[in-house]
């Protein structure tokens, strides 16, 4: 959390202000029981009403001025405290956009969605209560117990007695509830995942009809909140209720003690009354205060979660990393690659070993969770190897800059999805600087042209949250002239034609082998259609590689790759 108080150091104006502001109003009001005292020992027992008058006056002009200060301190804590928040949404977001995948991995969508919304409006809320009430409760408190030992140095112990005890109080909540804070988030988070899940994946679970499990799911999930949040809520619910016990307890021997001083001539009924007032101000504030922690303690807790994620985040993107290319070597070999998954205990592939030149096209096959994806995963160093190498043009992936290493890629992933904006602006990621001219001839290239041209605005034309307002294979198409604008060096075409049909699919590949530059393209497919003219075929099972070769290669030496095959085509008449 410290780490995280240095973002406000843009702030520190206002961070100075807003409590200076506070605490001028609280001195302010630690005058006005002395004057109310005033009035009543000088003006209503003498019957004068001319300092009555007077007192009045001096007490409007302290409310005002106090008031003044009270707006001027809350609009220089909601500044500091709004720019805080957002300082920090915007650290915890750029470190989620240079998160390796398997930091992605580890720390959960919804987790991270958590940290970004409830857990970032804590700490606002914390900082905002913090700037404004942090120094003037305190101030109150121990002011108020001065002015008292001006009134009454015996009677004034009883206030230190009470505060003593009350920080005993408080003290005991805050380091109690701090850490079971932290659980409460994590059981929000889980909550959070939950629904995610079930929005994101409502038409599969209206589908198979499991509407009733997951609200099982949901309401267990729900249920550990309740039950986090209530443990907790009994807890800091003492405060409220131990603190009035302690004042109020400490309000009653203060009149008992003060009668008998006013009946021994000791003591005035103004200076009476002035110590209640003291005392009331006390408890106002100490209710004040109470609240207070459990909200500081809150923004601690998420604050401690946040700073966990930033601190976790080694970041993949190393610009200290420059080679040159080595001309003469393949452009990309694995060298006896083995990975696991960081969750995972077993390797998901194992051994992997092969070189590509550049210019060829390679397809990558295999049964489901043989290791393709993540196979073409480690050509990007989207993943880090467990054991051996990924080369480009003769240099580790690793030792790579990582902003200059993706440039030279265009992938299309498993899943087709595009972003809320713009076709223009969807298609464009890896050229901002494209034409639409260019960007409408690799849309022909990718046959979605005819797509585009469809829409009423073209280009301008917007495409829903994951382009839900587009089919899957427009999708797919779509996100494949994405890859190809920009003139990747590298494509990577990751099942990219699963919603196609054979014809599109056929025209597709065309397109792509025709490109008027030199380009290295893999190909993942389920299809051995869509692989038939590689250079280069990789069948894979079980992570390891079963046959590598052409298609001719393989169907006469690989039974594997001729069973899928046949299985394919065999229906139709095609097979060999």
């Amino acid at each position: 959390m410290l780490k995280l108080l240095k973002l406000l150091r843009e702030y520190r104006k206002e961070a100075v202000l807003a409590p200076a502001f506070k605490l001028l109003e609280a001195l302010f009001e630690l005058f006005v029981p002395l004057v109310v005292a005033s009035i009543i020992d000088n003006g209503i027992a003498n019957s004068h009403k001319a300092h009555i008058i007077k007192m009045a006056v001096v007490m409007v002009v302290l409310s005002f001025v106090g008031f003044t200060a009270s707006v001027i301190a809350q609009y220089f804590s909601a500044k500091a405290s709004v720019g805080f928040a957002t300082k920090i949404r915007s650290k915890l977001f750029t470190k989620i956009m240079h998160m390796s995948y398997s930091e992605l991995d580890k720390a959960g969508t919804s987790s991270l969605i958590t940290h970004m919304t409830s857990d970032i409006n804590q700490i606002q809320t914390g900082t905002n209560l913090t700037l404004r009430l942090f120094m003037r409760s305190p101030c109150i408190v121990f002011g108020a117990m001065i002015m008292a030992f001006t009134i009454n140095t015996k009677l004034a112990l009883i206030f230190t007695a009470m505060i003593t005890v009350l920080s005993v109080i408080v003290f005991t909540v805050i380091l109690g509830t701090v850490p079971l804070y932290k659980k409460v988030q994590n059981s929000l988070g889980a909550l959070t995942g939950n629904v995610r899940e079930n929005i994101g994946g409502v038409r599969i679970i209206k589908g198979f009809r499991k509407e009733d499990s997951e609200k099982e799911s949901f309401v267990n999930n729900a249920a550990e909140l309740e039950r986090s949040q209530k443990f907790v809520g009994r807890i800091t619910a003492l405060m409220n209720p131990l603190t009035y016990l302690v004042v109020n307890g400490a309000i009653m021997f203060l009149i008992y003690r003060g009668a008998i001083n006013v009946k021994s001539g000791n003591l005035t009924q103004g200076e009476v009354i002035a110590l209640y007032n003291y005392m009331t101000q006390i408890l106002v504030e100490l209710v004040k205060l109470a609240n207070l922690i459990i909200t500081i303690t809150k923004a601690i807790a998420c604050g401690q979660r946040v700073q966990g994620v930033i601190d976790s985040v080694q970041g993949e993107y190393k610009t200290d990393k420059k080679h040159e290319t080595k001309n003469g070597l393949p452009k990309v070999e694995f060298r006896n690659v083995s990975f696991r998954y960081p969750s995972s205990g077993e390797l998901l592939l194992k051994n992997i070993s092969f070189s590509v030149n550049a210019g060829d096209t390679v397809g990558i096959i295999g049964a489901t969770g043989s290791g393709k994806t993540t196979l073409v995963n480690l050509i990007p160093a989207f993943y880090d190897v467990t054991d051996g190498e990924v080369l480009l043009d003769g240099i580790n992936v690793t030792d790579i800059d990582k902003l200059s290493l993706r440039k030279r890629f265009g992938i299309v992933p498993q899943t087709a999805t595009l972003v809320k904006d713009t076709l223009r602006e969807n298609l464009n990621w890896r050229n901002a600087d494209a034409t639409d001219e260019e960007i409408m001839r690799i849309a022909k290239l990718a046959c979605v042209d005819n797509v585009i041209l469809d829409k009423k605005d073209g280009l301008d034309s917007y495409s829903d949250q994951m382009g839900k307002n587009f089919s899957g294979g427009q999708r797919q198409r779509l996100t494949v002239a994405r890859a190809l604008v920009g003139e990747p060096e590298i494509l990577i075409l990751d099942d990219s034609s699963s919603a196609l049909d054979y014809a599109t699919d056929a025209a597709l590949r065309r397109a792509i082998a025709s490109l008027p530059y030199e380009h290295t393209t893999f190909i993942v497919s389920q299809r051995t259609s869509a692989i038939l003219d590689a250079d280069k075929i990789i069948v894979l099972d079980d992570g390891e590689i079963i046959g590598i070769g052409t298609h001719d290669e393989l169907y006469n030496n690989c039974i594997t790759y001729r069973e899928i095959h046949d299985l394919q085509f065999s229906s139709n008449g095609d097979g060999e």
